[in-house]
């Protein structure tokens, strides 16, 4: 080795998922939205002044901020912005978990939070889900340096109710707790409501889901105005420039457009119900995912297959090979068009293997259910 690589901060770095570069695919393995930004943020980039590019855009975000803040009913003092919500709790991390004692976070959830932790130096303890992939609230009582869930959360799609979340904070008082709330669009209770009672609670949301905006990247925390201070306090420090004017253009729209947001995402929510009746037909077994996907199981055919099956077809979905969850394949909500093709395919697939009474590598199947499986 090197003499200077003993100083490298070496870390294992999150690994997202894949993105086939050649056209016609179903694309249903990162979550992404099936349906354009709003029509507002499509006319900014048409009609934008590319020789504006030349002057820096506004370091606080104040038009983004502004209209975030009122959107939510909130003052602009109580928002922060990043470049996608991985910025913002990468901030959230540098800022508030210095102490030496661990943070918590579930055993099977976005695997970015180690990945933020190991890269800090941050100490940590996750806590195992129970059988049926739900966080148990009762396992973050104890002391800890700080609490982060996703809710719902990821990969699993379970929720969390907001009564549950209070009893997390309420036990948590000297520690922050982040709410990482990615998904929370596509069927539950936001905890921010809670951000007046509970000055430690910060709510993180997206505009990479339920907005259409993955390719803009713009992510915002919620919290009082003092975390947000401190969080601005760490943003200036580190690069004072995050927000590149056309995202901040773009994103000033996608908010703003309350009718469009609700129409793409009821068209989502439509389609995953859909979703979830054919995929029980065809013998899947999963939660009652409140997400933009599914976390699913088949009763006999293992996730690889199907997995493998799927991408010679040209549909990806996500596979995790890890403890506990490598037998389930979570399958991002496209068009209506897009899962039909899927489930059309997933009925001609499985059917032909039990005829054959044969697995796609030779190996005959049983009708064991997986490990965790759940309705």
């Amino acid at each position: 080795m090197s003499g200077w690589e003993a100083y490298v901060r070496k870390v294992v770095p999150y690994v997202p998922g894949e993105q086939p570069g050649q056209q016609g695919v179903i694309k249903l393995n990162t979550n992404e939205n099936p349906y354009p930004p709003a029509p507002g943020a499509a006319r900014v980039l048409r009609e934008f002044d590319a020789d504006s590019l030349r002057l820096y855009p506004e370091p606080d975000c104040g038009t983004l901020v502004r209209a975030i803040a009122e959107y939510y009913g909130l003052s602009p003092e109580q928002v922060f912005v990043g470049v996608g919500s991985d910025d913002v709790l990468a901030m959230i991390f540098l800022t508030f978990f210095n102490s030496e004692k661990p943070i918590c976070f579930p055993d099977i959830t976005y695997s970015f939070y180690d990945v933020w932790a190991d890269m800090l130096r941050i100490p940590y303890r996750t806590k195992a889900l129970d059988a049926s992939f739900r966080i148990r609230k009762e396992d973050y009582y104890g002391e800890s340096g700080g609490v982060i869930f996703p809710n719902p959360n990821a990969p699993t799609g379970e929720l969390m109710e907001l009564p549950e979340i209070a009893d997390i904070l309420a036990h948590n008082r000297d520690v922050i707790v982040v709410v990482d709330e990615a998904y929370i669009d596509f069927g539950g209770e936001s905890a921010l409501p809670l951000i007046g009672e509970y000055d430690n609670l910060l709510v993180v949301q997206t505009f990479s889901k339920s907005r259409s905006m993955a390719g803009m990247r713009i992510g915002y925390a919620m919290g009082n105005a003092k975390l947000i201070r401190y969080l601005n306090d760490v943003k200036y420090s580190f690069n004072s420039y995050t927000m590149n004017r056309t995202a901040l253009a773009c994103g000033v729209e996608a908010i703003r457009d309350k009718a469009y947001f609700e129409e793409t995402r009821n068209r989502i929510i439509a389609t995953r119900e859909w979703t979830k009746g054919e995929l029980k037909k065809l013998g899947f077994s999963f939660g009652d995912s409140k997400s933009n996907f599914i976390f699913a199981a088949h009763k006999t055919v293992p996730a690889q297959e199907i997995f493998d099956a799927l991408r010679r077809e040209q549909i990806y979905v996500r596979h995790f090979n890890k403890e506990r969850i490598d037998n389930y394949l979570r399958i991002s909500i496209g068009t209506q068009a897009e899962m039909e093709t899927l489930i059309a395919f997933l009925g001609s697939y499985l059917t032909a293997l039990s005829e054959d009474g044969q697995s796609s590598d030779g190996h005959c199947e049983t009708e064991q259910e997986p490990e965790n499986n759940r309705e």
